[in-house]
């Protein structure tokens, strides 16, 4: 299922994760269109809900919040893993930080201070490490910069750390910060330290551009996209040795932006002509694809559902689209609980049926009836024993 919701002036989203497996997905909408000269409309950030049974974003907005004129527009926005904290790159206020409140069925957004990232100018990327405790900012001019969150200290300013920043991820483990350039480079970063760790090795005629962690908890990789020549792929490199592992051509055509899911368990690709396709990490094979999704637009939002197996896509022509992705379904939690009951009460009766028919399945003896008290100690009127004592005569 797919659903448009908004007008086409969507410049980023992102899912927000709540409590009791419930989504919410905010829109930055930039102040006008594309080519359009009327700048009246402003810029703003807008919460929407989600209905799993509908796979759909809800018509309107939980609440909106109006950017001022001298941010600028919405270039960038990524959530906080605990769902509570937004932080929007713009284009002229730098990166802004607003804290997502709910009471009573309200929900807020209040703007807050973020000091070290106020006028830094646009940054394409941003992005917070799976377990919440780093945030990292890559800009257009090469600037690469690691923060330690909540408190903001900064771990790493690299001023030229690329030409360009293009693409960047944390690791599951939130060890590794993997970034890449417009110029086809690729570096892999300590977040500890904020140390370079090493540049992932290419052929001449090879470009780096998209990169993802594998998030499964069992597969040590890297995933890029590569631009050979003509020819687009995605490689595989084995974080352990950094060395690359191999390469499969996927989406078949140049990738605009690259995600992979919590559970690690699919990637999707976006392109820059509006198709996506979804893969098994497992087996490496394609699970769904949406042909046309954003037609004739390059993907610039491209981000799966914390719980359900749907993916959010904006571009600035077409707006933001919900998809539900044709893969196999998950097992759900009363599944799994009606399973072990069913073991559960299998076992019960397997231990039943053996307990009942030990003897002859162990095959142990039967034991022999018990005789009656009269038989073990016999008549006294009638024995001839001498050794049975009988009535004494005094």
């Amino acid at each position: 299922m797919e659903e448009e919701s908004g007008s086409s002036q969507v410049a980023c989203g992102s899912w927000i994760r709540r409590p009791e497996k419930v989504n919410l997905a905010v829109l930055a909408r930039s102040r006008k269109k594309r080519g359009d000269s009327d700048s009246s409309s402003p810029s703003v950030l807008q919460i929407f809900s989600f209905d799993p049974k509908t796979a759909s974003l809800s018509s309107s907005p939980l609440t909106t919040y109006v950017l001022e004129e001298v941010d600028g527009d919405p270039v960038s926005i990524t959530v906080h893993p605990s769902g509570d904290e937004i932080v929007c790159s713009t284009t002229k206020g730098g990166c802004k930080l607003f804290e997502l409140v709910s009471h009573d069925s309200q929900t807020r957004l209040l703007s807050k201070e973020l000091p070290p990232l106020q006028g830094v100018g646009p940054l394409k990327c941003i992005a917070f490490s799976v377990d919440g405790s780093r945030f990292a900012t890559g800009g257009e001019d090469g600037r690469l910069r690691i923060l330690e969150w909540p408190s903001l200290r900064i771990i790493l300013d690299e001023p030229k750390a690329h030409k360009s920043v293009r693409d960047m991820d944390f690791s599951l483990d939130s060890e590794f910060l993997a970034s890449t350039s417009t110029d086809g480079a690729a570096r892999i970063w300590k977040t500890e330290d904020g140390a370079p760790l090493t540049t992932l090795t290419r052929n001449s005629d090879e470009k780096i551009e998209l990169c993802r962690f594998s998030k499964d908890g069992t597969k040590p990789f890297l995933f890029c996209t590569v631009q050979k020549g003509n020819k687009a792929v995605t490689g595989v490199w084995d974080i352990s040795t950094w060395n690359k592992i191999g390469y499969k051509r996927l989406l078949r055509k140049p990738a605009s932006i690259m995600s992979i899911s919590l559970d690690g368990k699919y990637l999707a690709l976006g392109s820059k002509d509006g198709d996506i396709c979804v893969v098994d990490v497992k087996k490496m094979e394609i699970s769904h694809t949406s042909k046309r999704l954003h037609l004739g637009a390059g993907i610039e939002t491209l981000e799966f559902c914390p719980s359900e197996r749907v993916v959010l896509t904006t571009t600035t022509e077409w707006g933001a689209v919900v998809t539900k992705l044709n893969v196999p379904a998950d097992w759900k939690e009363w599944q799994i609980y009606m399973l072990l009951l069913g073991m559960f009460l299998a076992s019960a009766v397997v231990f039943y049926i053996f307990f009942e028919n030990s003897d002859s399945f162990w095959k142990f003896p039967k034991q022999a009836a018990k005789p009656k008290i009269g038989t073990i100690l016999g008549d006294p009127q009638s024995s001839d024993d001498p050794n049975v004592w009988g009535p004494l005569d005094m």
